[in-house]
Formats: C-alpha cells, sequence, structure tokens
C-alpha cells in the first residue's frame, strides 16, 4: 500500500514555516523582557551567537528529513541500517511535540489574557509590579 504524503507548495513557505519553528513562541514572550533586564545588546550578541551554533543540528534535521521524506520518528524506522537499533528512539521526537504543546499552550493563554487585560485598559497606570 502506497502512502501519499503532503509537500509544501513553494520554497517561501517552507522558508516561513522554518522561520516561524526556529523564532518559536518562547522568544516572542520573554524576548522583549529578558533584552530589558539583562544589558540589551549584549543579550541580543549572545543569542546570535547560540542561534549559529545551532544552525548544523538543523542543517542535519532537515538532511534527514530530505532523505527518509518522513517525520523524525519514521526515519528512525527507515533510514538506519539492518540490526542497528535505532528505532528504539523513534518515540521521543513524538513525546517532545506533546511536551512542546503542552508549554504553548499555556503560554498562548497567558498571552491572550494579558492582551484582553490591555485591551481592556486593565494595566494603565499600574506598575510592573502590579501587572
Amino acid at each position: 500500500m502506497s502512502q501519499s504524503r503532503e509537500m509544501l507548495g513553494s520554497r517561501l513557505g517552507f522558508l516561513l514555516l522554518s522561520a516561524g519553528c526556529a523564532i518559536g513562541l518562547g522568544n516572542v514572550w520573554r524576548f522583549p523582557y529578558i533584552t530589558g533586564a539583562y544589558g540589551g545588546a549584549v543579550f541580543v550578541g549572545v543569542y546570535l551567537l547560540c542561534l549559529l551554533a545551532v544552525l548544523p543540528v538543523m542543517i542535519m534535521e532537515f538532511a534527514v528529513g530530505r532523505a527518509s521524506r518522513s517525520n523524525m520518528g519514521r526515519a528512525l524506522k527507515v533510514l538506519p541500517p539492518e540490526g542497528t537499533r535505532w528505532h528504539i528512539f523513534s518515540k521521543i521526537p513524538l513525546w517532545g511535540s506533546y511536551l512542546l504543546s503542552m508549554f504553548y499552550t499555556t503560554v498562548t493563554g497567558w498571552m491572550l489574557h494579558y492582551f484582553y487585560l490591555t485591551a481592556a485598559g486593565r494595566f494603565v497606570g499600574a506598575t510592573t509590579e502590579q501587572v
């Protein structure tokens, strides 16, 4: 039985999808606070250095995905040579996705709540501690 996989329609879609995943909700949530609290430009410099350090791992993941034409969990079953035990780790990407989803839904809820409070004018005249 042949399985049909969905594919992205354009390189721009792939680029935007990759940028969204790389930037992540955590950066949007914490970036202004951390930048202001710890010295601004120094933090941004270290952040960019760390971002570039992750680049080889991202390229490796893209290569594995392209070679297997599937997700990371299935790639660990399809790509390794016979007799190796890489398939044991195929559930880890799935559980990692579940954990990230739990984190992102919680933070999204906080963001929506603070957006509502801001739009309702509840923070007018409030100090940082009160917010």
